[in-house]
């Protein structure tokens, strides 16, 4: 039964994500046209088509792979904002989670991309029409062999959040930087027990180029009760109930400053940051231990 509700649940989603591509790409394609007024109307275009598929993906969650989303937090959110979300990564699973979760209560989730993922088939050309920044990362190696690199990143992610500040939108920041797994968790000794180590500079290079313009911090802990999934998992309906909590912060004088050449404040950001990550280590032994 649970491969018969994969391969339905998997079909779906590849036919809503292809119906709801052809306009959002055409959109896109309409945005290089060099008209502002035309732009803005093509951008919330694009994005109420990507609404809509979202919509779309959580009617199949709930025909093919029903769970319970438990939930709380969610009581001051509102679309007219601009919004830094952070959260917790384990499984691929929890995108669609965020966008089940937050679809419709705040501006569409913008997740920052690596620029390698523009070459995925539909999606890359989609997320490029729905202007997700594409970043390329300078590695401490490379600003090593080439100082001159050094600040590139945060002009980049500057550049890319010029675009976000015509109209609300909410940026998505994976603070780890990558999917939890025991041998991620071994290799890096982290010092909490579901969680890796916090990585400041991607959320730091946001709020220096948008610091002035976010309206709060969006921090939301997953947790899933019966062990982290895989998509075939989530798609296979294995998944029955996902705990989160969402907690919305002020944007603390502590998040905004020259994260690139102040040292004083780096040290000071990545204090509140690792603050931030002990309270989301609580709070998921909390959920978890409300599952039991």
């Amino acid at each position: 039964m649970s491969i018969i509700r994969c391969v339905f649940s998997i079909v779906f989603y590849t036919l809503n994500t292809v119906l709801w591509f052809i306009p959002i790409f055409i959109f896109g394609l309409i945005k290089l046209l060099p008209i502002k007024p035309l732009q803005k109307a093509m951008s919330w275009a694009a994005k109420k088509c990507a609404s809509m598929w979202v919509t779309c993906n959580s009617l199949n969650q709930n025909l093919f792979t029903p769970y319970e989303l438990n939930v709380s937090g969610l009581e001051s959110l509102q679309l007219k904002d601009w919004y830094l979300i952070i959260a917790n990564h384990q499984s691929w699973v929890d995108i669609l989670v965020l966008q089940r979760l937050l679809n419709r209560k705040i501006p569409f989730l913008n997740f920052f991309l690596k620029k390698e993922l523009i070459y995925v088939p539909i999606l890359g050309l989609a997320w490029w029409a729905l202007d997700f920044p594409f970043m390329t990362r300078t590695s401490k190696s490379q600003l090593k062999k080439n100082p001159k690199l050094r600040g590139k990143d945060l002009e980049t992610t500057r550049r890319a959040c010029e675009k976000f500040k015509e109209m609300p939108v909410s940026i998505v920041n994976f603070v780890e930087g990558t999917r939890f797994t025991d041998v991620k968790h071994q290799r890096q000794n982290s010092p909490f027990s579901h969680l890796l180590k916090p990585k400041a500079g991607g959320i730091a290079f946001v709020m220096q180029a948008m610091g002035e313009q976010i309206s709060k911090v969006v921090n939301v802990t997953i947790q899933y009760p019966d062990g982290i999934p895989t998509f075939v998992d989530f798609a296979s309906g294995r998944v029955k109930h996902i705990n989160v909590h969402v907690e919305v912060l002020p944007v603390s004088p502590e998040l905004i400053g020259d994260y690139t050449a102040d040292n004083e404040f780096r040290v000071r950001f990545q204090s509140e940051l690792n603050r931030l990550w002990e309270e989301k280590e609580k709070q998921i032994i909390q959920l978890e231990q409300q599952s039991k």
